[in-house]
């Protein structure tokens, strides 16, 4: 979830917390956006220390009824090292979530870069860079794995067999590092209505020995929080995976999914 803190979120974590709690939810994860590659719009947003601050409080104020996860979302940590690790070090993180927003100069969101470029580029170009993310990139989760569906998908289409080798090669470095897929609903509230990843992919995965996963909502306003949840968790199922990724500290647990 991304509140104020990140350049794209639009609620204070606060008002995120009152509707997690509403909603029956036992545990949260804040995830604020850390970007600061050179084509970024608004690089190096998140002010970590007044945001600890705030989630600081929040954990006292719904003590016992809420339980609050630190986490941030690093876009191309593999690329930007050094500041990764300068970020990571200064605040008690719970999780790090990796993500690919960029391929080069193209922003995995720009319909534009879509209508001029075929099926094939896109997400073989993608799906490289994911590798390199999951090989090089300091990270616990692995964000919506196949994040260009989303506003690619009605432009391109998207047939997950036609990169099996590519997406296989990206899954196997995720179960090697022990890394978790970031079961992504965004996509569900978009015109592609696709979870992320794929249920094809999560079915490779589950094969392939995989069982590390979180449950992302990946909500950007208080409305959000939560959304599609429930069809996430039946994916998994489906997929044959029964139980969800914890993280305390950079430390993974599994739970098991009723």
């Amino acid at each position: 979830m991304h509140s104020c803190f990140s350049e794209d979120g639009q609620d204070p974590p606060e008002a995120m917390c009152r509707r997690a709690f509403e909603l029956g939810l036992g545990e949260i994860g804040f995830s604020e956006h850390w970007d600061v590659g050179p084509y970024e719009k608004h690089p190096r947003y998140f002010q970590p220390d007044i945001w600890l601050a705030e989630l600081s409080r929040l954990r006292d104020l719904f003590a016992g009824r809420l339980t609050l996860r630190l986490g941030i979302e690093v876009s191309e940590p593999h690329l930007y090292r050094g500041e990764t690790s300068r970020m990571l070090s200064r605040l008690p993180f719970d999780y790090v979530i990796g993500s690919v927003h960029f391929v080069g100069s193209n922003f995995m969101f720009d319909e534009t870069y879509f209508r001029s470029h075929s099926a094939d580029q896109v997400y073989l170009a993608y799906f490289a860079e994911l590798l390199e993310l999951v090989t090089h990139g300091d990270l616990d989760v692995v964000a919506h794995f196949d994040i260009p569906v989303r506003t690619a998908g009605p432009i391109l289409g998207y047939e997950p067999g036609r990169y099996e080798k590519q997406i296989r090669r990206v899954l196997e470095q995720v179960i090697s590092r022990g890394l978790a897929l970031d079961i992504n609903t965004a996509g569900l509230r978009k015109p592609a209505c696709n979870l992320m990843p794929d249920p094809l992919i999560l079915r490779w995965y589950a094969e392939m020995g995989g069982q590390h996963v979180t449950l992302g909502s990946d909500a950007h306003t208080a409305g959000q929080v939560g959304s599609g949840l429930e069809a996430a968790v039946q994916a998994l199922h489906t997929a044959g995976i029964h139980a969800v990724t914890r993280f305390d500290k950079r430390r993974a647990e599994l739970l098991p999914l009723v």
